[in-house]
């Protein structure tokens, strides 16, 4: 199920962007489903769902943000989870 909202955009930012309306709302989902990535708030695939993108096209989109998906508190962690790989 999907839930409907109505964003207004000023005019004037439209035709300051020269984009189409279209264009800065799947901007504005991608930025967002980034942010909730970055904070923890969803899953990758979440985000990736909210960003309209495949998994692989999302793990992209964050790297160009130099955004990891390997998240390790310390050195040791990442040794760790190597070791049991």
């Amino acid at each position: 199920m999907d839930y409907n909202a109505n964003i207004s955009l000023p005019q004037e930012i439209v035709l300051s962007l020269r984009e189409s309306s279209e264009n800065i709302i799947k901007d504005m989902k991608r930025t967002v489903a980034v942010k909730y990535y970055k904070e923890n708030k969803l899953s990758l695939g979440q985000c990736s769902e909210l960003a309209e993108m495949s998994e692989k096209e999302f793990i992209q989109l964050l790297s160009s943000y130099k955004i990891s998906i390997f998240n390790f508190e310390s050195d040791e962690e990442l040794l760790e989870d190597i070791k049991n790989a």
